[in-house]
C-alpha cells in the first residue's frame, strides 16, 4: 500500500465538505474516485497532496521516495508562451532537478508528446496539455500520482489515448494512480477499484466491475435467437438488432441468463450492465 487515508473530515464554516472519508491505494493499481459535481473529490485530492489541511483523520504515505506524490488538480498550470520542452525544463528546476536534453525528451515521449514540437503550448489541444501536465507530475519519479478530472475537455480519441498511457504507467513503473471523475464511462474500463463519493461521504467501494454491477438496473444482452426467446417474452425488454435491452424486475440477471442459456436456439455472446447513476450515488446500507 502506498497511500492510506482514514476518516478524513473537512469543513468550511458550517459546510461539511468531507465527512469521515477513507480510501487506500496500492502500487501498480489504478483506482478511481467518482461522484457528482460538488461531492468533495477535488477537496479530498488537495488534502492528499498537502495543499489543504484536514480538520481530522489520518493520512499515511508509505514511501521513501524524494517525491512520494505527484498530481494534477483540475487543469494543469502551464506557461502558455513556452514550448512543452521549455515547460518541462522550468518545472524540473522548480522541483530541484537539472535534467539534460535527453532526459526531458524521454519524459515527453513517455506521455506521448513529440520532443520535436517547438511551438508554445497555448497552441496545444486539451489532450496534449493534459499529457504535458502528467509529464510534470511524473518529475522526480513519484510512487503515487493523483489526477483530478484528467479527461475533462477531451474528445473520445483523446480519452482513450490518455487511458492507455495511464494504464501503461501503472504497470510498467509500478506507480499507484488515483483518478477522479464524474463520468463513469471514463473510469469503468480503466480502474481496478472504484470509490463512489456523494455529499462528502464514500457511499460505495470495491472492484470496479462489482460497483458497476451493484448499480445496474438494466442490461444489454447480445446473442442469437433472442427475438423468439420464451424467457424474454415475459420480461421487460426492448428488442434491438442482435441484442435486447432488459430492464430488471423481480428476477436477478443471473437467473435470467441461466434460463436463456438453457433455451434451445438461444446463444448468448455478451451481457453489458447499464449503470443507473441515481442508484450508484445512493448510500449502501452498512
Amino acid at each position: 500500500m502506498i497511500l492510506d487515508a482514514r476518516d478524513v473530515c473537512k469543513a468550511y464554516g458550517p459546510l461539511e465538505v468531507l465527512k469521515g472519508v477513507s480510501l487506500s491505494l496500492n502500487r501498480s493499481e489504478v483506482c478511481g474516485l467518482i461522484g457528482p459535481n460538488g461531492a468533495g473529490k477535488s477537496t479530498l485530492f488537495r488534502i492528499l497532496l498537502g495543499l489543504v489541511s484536514r480538520d481530522s483523520g489520518t493520512l499515511e504515505i508509505h514511501s521513501e521516495a524524494s517525491k512520494p506524490l505527484g498530481g494534477i488538480i483540475e487543469k494543469p498550470a502551464l506557461y502558455g508562451y513556452l514550448s512543452a520542452f521549455e515547460n518541462l525544463r522550468v518545472f524540473s528546476r522548480i522541483q530541484g532537478l537539472e535534467l539534460n536534453r535527453a532526459d526531458i525528451e524521454s519524459q515527453l515521449q513517455q506521455v506521448g508528446l513529440s520532443p520535436l514540437r517547438k511551438d508554445p503550448v497555448r497552441n496545444f489541444s486539451m489532450g496534449m496539455k493534459q499529457r504535458l501536465g502528467l509529464a510534470i507530475a511524473l518529475l522526480n519519479e513519484p510512487e503515487c500520482v493523483i489526477l483530478d478530472e484528467p479527461f475533462s475537455g477531451l474528445d473520445p480519441m483523446g480519452i482513450r489515448t490518455l487511458q492507455d498511457e495511464i494504464r501503461e504507467l501503472a504497470k510498467a513503473r509500478g506507480i499507484g494512480i488515483l483518478i477522479s471523475s464524474h463520468n463513469l464511462v471514463e473510469l469503468g474500463d480503466l480502474c481496478d477499484r472504484l470509490y463512489v463519493i456523494n455529499q462528502g461521504e464514500i457511499v460505495r467501494k470495491g472492484p470496479a466491475r462489482d460497483i458497476l454491477q451493484q448499480a445496474a438496473r438494466s442490461y444489454v444482452i447480445y446473442g442469437t435467437g433472442l427475438e423468439s426467446s420464451a424467457t424474454l417474452a415475459i420480461a421487460d425488454v426492448e428488442q434491438r438488432a442482435g441484442s435486447v435491452l432488459l430492464h430488471l424486475g423481480e428476477d436477478s440477471i443471473h437467473a435470467i441468463l441461466q434460463r436463456l442459456s438453457a433455451e434451445p436456439g438461444v446463444t448468448l455472446t455478451a451481457c453489458v450492465p447499464q449503470t443507473n447513476l441515481t442508484a450508484l450515488f445512493e448510500k449502501t446500507p452498512e
